[in-house]
């Protein structure tokens, strides 16, 4: 006879581990204890390098990465945490969000990309990947300058930031360009 049950969730206790790297400690320690309560095993993190260095320790089933680190981008955390645990599924936050971060989070192995402060059922949505997890629709869309600005910004970076470069696959004039670069983003 079988001891084990027909329908063992593969997130069986030893599987939900979870890595918080945040150098907001307030925001950190309150999502990990919310975290924790929901059935995870957490460790924290506060910097790139004791991120890695915690990941080579003790390789996470789950990861939740700030973008903007203290010394450094989470984007260059989550392919570390990927070579020590390629099935690790790992989520970027961020307060600076735009569309060409979200579009690097995602290429550098980040399964979500979500706006601070997420709470802690949206971070457990986007870690399990919960299909009926959609967000609501936003009260406020972005206004059509904030499209046209995330535009203009995702093919600088997809330009290395080249004004001259950026200016002629938009077809506009470099100066103009300079001037949209130079205002701070319209309001959402």
């Amino acid at each position: 006879m079988n001891d084990k049950p027909e329908h063992q969730n593969p997130l069986a206790i030893g599987e939900k581990t979870l890595l918080i790297i945040d150098d907001d400690t307030p925001y950190r320690q309150r999502l990990a204890l919310a975290m924790e309560k929901r059935g995870f095993q957490v460790t924290q993190a506060e910097s790139v390098d004791a991120g890695i260095a915690a990941a080579k320790a003790n390789p996470p089933r789950f990861a939740v990465v700030d973008l903007r680190l203290a010394d450094g981008s989470g984007l260059d955390v989550v392919p570390e945490i990927k070579k020590t645990r390629p099935d690790c599924r790992a989520v970027i936050l961020t307060g600076y969000g735009n569309i060409a971060t979200a579009v690097a989070a995602i290429k550098s192995g980040a399964v979500d990309y979500l706006p601070k402060p997420a709470d802690a059922d949206q971070v457990e949505a986007a870690l399990l990947d919960h299909k009926d997890a959609l967000p609501p629709p936003p009260e406020q869309p972005m206004t059509a300058d904030r499209v046209r600005w995330e535009h203009i910004q995702r093919v600088y970076e997809q330009c290395d930031r080249n004004v001259s470069e950026t200016a002629r696959r938009l077809r506009m004039h470099r100066r103009t360009l300079q001037r949209i670069l130079a205002k701070y983003a319209p309001k959402a």
